[in-house]
């Protein structure tokens, strides 16, 4: 399966990168799925907000994130966040 490669970017740091099967995003315009092949977009994140990686094999990383906009184009998707922080599994049950 094709992949996307993914950046998430806080204004402190490079938070997470690699290939992904798909991402998703809440923006001030609703949830967003985005494919490999998807077409460019540019969307401002809602907050609070949660992104979602979805990796090759099931696993999934989820980001609590604050301000900031998901850029896609033809190389990849790039979350630019004020602030980002990890979910973890406890958290979402």
């Amino acid at each position: 399966m094709a992949q996307l490669q993914v950046e998430l970017v806080s204004v402190e740091e490079k938070i997470w990168t690699g290939d992904a099967e798909m991402v998703v995003a809440r923006t001030t315009e609703g949830e967003l799925g985005v494919l490999p092949g998807h077409a460019p977009l540019l969307g401002q994140l809602a907050e609070p907000g949660q992104v979602r990686i979805k990796l090759a094999g099931g696993e999934q990383l989820t980001y609590e994130v604050t301000g900031g906009f998901l850029s896609v184009t033809g190389d990849g998707v790039t979350v630019l966040a004020e602030s980002a922080s990890p979910v973890t599994e406890s958290a979402t049950r």
